[in-house]
C-alpha cells in the first residue's frame, strides 16, 4: 500500500514579503481625520497644527496661480543634477574601493573622515568657492549624495560572497566575468539600499541650500512661509517634501523589482 502523502505547510512565510498598499494608506488616512478632528474642536490649536482641509485648500490655490510648478521644477532639476552626480561618482568609487586593494587602503580613511562633516555645515563653503547661484546648490547636494553612496557601495562589495567568487575562479571565469556576473548583482541590494539613504539626504540638503540665496524652489518657499507663521503654506512645502520622499522611494522600488528579479 502506497504512503499517504502528506503536505507540509511552508514554514518560512513570515518572511517573503507580501505587498499590503492598503495598510499604509488607512493608517495616512486615519491620522489626517485625527488631525482634522482634533484641530476642529480645539482639543489641537491652530497655532500649532493647521487643519488638513485648509492645507489642501492652499495646495489648490498653488495649482492655480501657477506657484507650485514655479517653486517645484527649480527644486527637481537640482535635486536630479545634484543626486545623479553624487550617486554615480559614489557608486563608481565605492566599486573601486571594493575591488582594488590599493585604492581601498588609501581612500578609506580619506572617506571615514568626511563622513561624519555635516553637510549643511559647508554650505558657506560651497557658496565661497562655486557663488551662490546654482554651483553651490548642485555642489552641496552631489556631496552630500556622495559619501553615503560610497559607504554603502564599498560594505555592499566587500560583503559579498566570498564562496561565489571561488566558484567562479574554479570554472575558470575571467576576473571582469567574476565582477560582472557575481559581485554586481550580489551587490547590488546593498547598494540599492544606500540610494534610498542618500537620497533622502539629498531632499534634505536641497532644502537648505534653496534656503539661501533661491527665489524659487520648496525650501525657499517653507522659509517665505515661516517667516509669515503661515501654518498652511509651510506645512503644504512641508507635504511636498514627503510626496517627493515617497515618489523617490517608489522609484527605487520599482528598479529593485526590475534589476533584482532573480531573488524571487
Amino acid at each position: 500500500m502506497d504512503n499517504p502523502v502528506k503536505i507540509v505547510v511552508f514554514r518560512g512565510g513570515g518572511f517573503a514579503p507580501v505587498t499590503r498598499r492598503w495598510v499604509g494608506f488607512a493608517v495616512f488616512l486615519v491620522l489626517l481625520l485625527a488631525v482634522e478632528w482634533g484641530t476642529r474642536t480645539g482639543f489641537i490649536s491652530p497655532l500649532t497644527l493647521p487643519k488638513p482641509s485648509d492645507v489642501l485648500q492652499t495646495f489648490a490655490e498653488l495649482y492655480s496661480s501657477g506657484l507650485l510648478f514655479q517653486h517645484l521644477l527649480p527644486s527637481l532639476s537640482r535635486l536630479a543634477v545634484g543626486a545623479a552626480l553624487g550617486a554615480s561618482l559614489g557608486i563608481g568609487v565605492g566599486l573601486l574601493m571594493g575591488l582594488f586593494s590599493f585604492i581601498r587602503a588609501g581612500l578609506v580613511p580619506l572617506v571615514a573622515a568626511i563622513f561624519p562633516i555635516p553637510k549643511i555645515a559647508l554650505l558657506p563653503l560651497f557658496v565661497i568657492w562655486f557663488g551662490i547661484d546654482e554651483g553651490s546648490k548642485y555642489a552641496l547636494i552631489a556631496f552630500g549624495t556622495f559619501t553615503p553612496t560610497v559607504v554603502a557601495t564599498y560594505a555592499a562589495v566587500d560583503n559579498v560572497d566570498r564562496t561565489l567568487i571561488r566558484m567562479g575562479q574554479s570554472f575558470g571565469l575571467s576576473w571582469l566575468s567574476i565582477v560582472r556576473k557575481i559581485v554586481l548583482p550580489g551587490a547590488m541590494p546593498g547598494i540599492l539600499a544606500g540610494l534610498r539613504i542618500s537620497l533622502a539626504i539629498a531632499i534634505i540638503l536641497l532644502v537648505a541650500a534653496e534656503m539661501l540665496g533661491a527665489e524659487y524652489g520648496i525650501g525657499a518657499y517653507i522659509l517665505e512661509a515661516g517667516s509669515l507663521y503661515d501654518l498652511e503654506r509651510l506645512f503644504a512645502g512641508v507635504v511636498i517634501l514627503s510626496v517627493l520622499g515617497v515618489l523617490v522611494s517608489a522609484v527605487i522600488g520599482a528598479i529593485e523589482k526590475r534589476v533584482l528579479n532573480w531573488r524571487s
